[in-house]
């Protein structure tokens, strides 16, 4: 094979390798947003969130432990939008409310 023949298919796996990677970028992405979309609402009732004391709106509880304008919003273990509900680290696979609170309040680092 001469230089030049190298140089073309060089080229060629390099942009099907280019190719690759963004297309598995791009469908990796979308699940994970449609998963986080589509977990269930955590209940109060639920034993881990019975356990560290969650409620659905910060406003309603009676923890001495809570401060006021603690939310999971400024919680550094709540990764959602500051509306509606979003993950949290410490209920893997379900929502919390962003006006929501629990025992394990960690404020988010500046």
């Amino acid at each position: 094979m001469s230089g030049h023949e190298d140089i073309e298919s060089r080229r060629r796996f390099l942009k099907l390798a280019a190719g690759t990677a963004v297309a598995a970028a791009l469908v990796s992405g979308l699940p994970r947003k449609a998963r986080a979309d589509d977990l269930p609402h955590l209940s109060e009732a639920d034993p881990t969130a019975k356990a560290l004391g969650y409620v659905e709106d910060a406003a309603t509880t009676k923890d001495p432990k809570h401060t006021a304008g603690n939310t999971c919003t400024n919680c550094q273990f709540y990764s959602g939008a500051a509306t509606g509900y979003g993950p949290c680290q410490l209920f893997p696979g379900k929502a919390v409310s962003a006006k929501g609170w629990c025992i394990s309040h960690t404020a988010k680092k500046a």
